[in-house]
């Protein structure tokens, strides 16, 4: 029980910037603005087409949601290790602090609004967390 309460303490860092959170329709191309280096995310759906990028990229007239901070937890994660995510996040929920999660292969990824992330550094350190780099 212990060592799985432990596995549940995550490495994490934050990036550097800010990002935005982009809503397009879902059968526009995906565009370049959004691919520039560094952190960036895309997801089409039958309904949308979302695309997460430094807030910098991203022109006028987008349909955005801006300053977010952006944690990248240290993984990877193994497919079969359950309850990552709601370990980092639950803390978070408590204090009411909004996420947009993005996943990849090997870790996750959580924006927070800017203006929140210390309190969000602070309840994750709360709850055992580590903040790395």
């Amino acid at each position: 029980m212990d060592s799985e309460r432990e596995r549940r303490k995550i490495r994490y860092s934050v990036l550097e910037g800010t990002f935005a959170v982009c809503r397009l329709a879902p059968t526009v191309p995906v565009r370049e603005w959004a691919l520039r280096p560094g952190f960036f995310s895309i997801t089409r759906t039958a309904e949308e087409l979302s695309l997460v990028c430094a807030e910098a990229h991203v022109p006028a007239g987008i349909p955005a949601e801006f300053g977010w901070s952006c944690l990248q937890l240290e993984g990877p994660f193994p497919f079969a290790m359950s309850g990552v995510l709601a370990a980092f996040i639950n803390p978070l929920a408590e204090a009411g602090i909004g996420i947009f999660a993005v996943s990849t292969f090997d870790t996750d990824y959580i924006l927070v609004k800017a203006d929140s992330l210390r309190t969000t550094i602070a309840k994750l350190e709360e709850a055992g967390h580590t903040r790395i780099g």
